[in-house]
């Protein structure tokens, strides 16, 4: 009897041809799309709005398979939606993402398939899940693809859902080939764009959007010796290594180095003062079955376009750990993600405070 697999369909090409590979693999797969949210416009085409439950449930009846409509709006509104607002409200930069994967693509999706007493669970990402004789555990590695490898995006998920897992893009090299997979196939969503924007705010203006829910107020722009050289207007309005839109003249260019929510204070200085070598997480995830009682050497990412850099990863105490970098990090900003590796297998990661 084929194994039965929940596939994660968001209308996208990515999901799309995923099926299709687990199909002409021989799995029984069952698509479903998570509504997760109630978009300004049915014509909005990103992850968990109207126009991509449309298309996937159309490649659905294409490929031939049962597809499911989950309800997670509320789920995602207290794990996603309101995240999102209370980080910003505190002057930290959340990634929407990687809490959407860790409680929903991978928590409430995962509880979905084992209702419908699934064998796994699969979607799009450019990821590889696999057995490790060396750790003696199942392990999440990056995909073929490293242009495009998404493995930043879930070091948060449960490291005992691994097991259950398929990325069926994992050995694909290029995303072109994804699409011409999809061509080759007939799927009509062979040429649809990559959404970029975070999916419940189609206008990208995130700003606006966190106004609406918690009130800003007006406070000074400040060196780091504390002289005054302007007002904002709102610590949402700016970010770390922001340059532009400041709104001050100084006699050398100034960067926002920190928001500081206790004084309602934009701290200010020149592009060396934003490197740092050192960084603090907490909301720790480790998915590699490894002692970590001594510093060890990493490979971390502060966010997901930088480089990843050498790195010395202390042991955590009290759920916090320490990273030294052999080379100064540039804008290491609170409430983003560090994620470690060992070669290309994901150690985990947590948040920057």
């Amino acid at each position: 009897m084929p194994k039965k697999v929940l596939i994660g369909m968001s209308g996208g090409v990515d999901s799309s041809v995923s099926a299709l590979l687990l199909k002409k693999a021989g799995y029984e797969v069952i698509g479903a799309t998570m509504k997760l949210w109630e978009p300004q416009c049915n014509k909005q085409d990103t992850c968990g709005g109207d126009k991509g439950v449309e298309d996937a449930k159309k490649i659905c009846e294409k490929l031939g398979i049962p597809h499911y409509i989950i309800d997670n709006q509320k789920e995602f509104n207290e794990k996603v939606i309101q995240n999102f607002i209370n980080e910003y409200s505190n002057a930290r930069t959340p990634n929407p993402c990687i809490e959407c994967n860790k409680y929903l693509k991978f928590g409430a999706f995962y509880n979905k398939a084992l209702e419908l007493e699934c064998d796994y669970i699969a979607t799009g990402h450019y990821a590889k899940v696999e057995y490790s004789d060396k750790y003696n555990d199942y392990i999440l590695k990056k995909s073929d693809s490293i242009k495009k490898d998404q493995t930043y995006f879930l070091y948060g998920i449960n490291k005992e859902i691994l097991p259950k897992v398929l990325f069926p893009l994992e050995k694909i090299e290029s995303k072109e080939t994804v699409r011409q997979i999809a061509r080759d196939n007939g799927l009509e969503v062979a040429e649809k764009t990559d959404s970029q924007e975070v999916c419940f705010i189609p206008d990208d203006d995130y700003a606006g959007f966190v106004c609406k829910h918690a009130k800003q107020k007006k406070g000074n722009i400040v060196l780091k010796d504390g002289t005054v050289l302007g007002q904002h207007n709102g610590l949402i309005n700016y970010t770390i290594g922001q340059r532009k839109g400041l709104g001050i003249a100084y006699k050398e260019p100034l960067y926002v180095l920190k928001l500081d929510v206790d004084s309602n204070e934009v701290i200010v200085g020149t592009e060396k003062q934003l490197y740092s070598n050192t960084l603090y997480a907490n909301e720790l995830n480790f998915l590699l079955n490894i002692k970590l009682d001594k510093p060890i050497n990493v490979n971390a990412k502060v966010r997901f376009r930088a480089q990843e850099a050498k790195a010395i990863l202390y042991p955590p105490e009290k759920g916090i750990c320490k990273v030294e970098f052999n080379e100064p990090q540039r804008a290491i900003t609170p409430g983003q993600s560090v994620v470690f590796y060992v070669d290309d297998i994901v150690l985990g990661g947590g948040k920057i405070i």
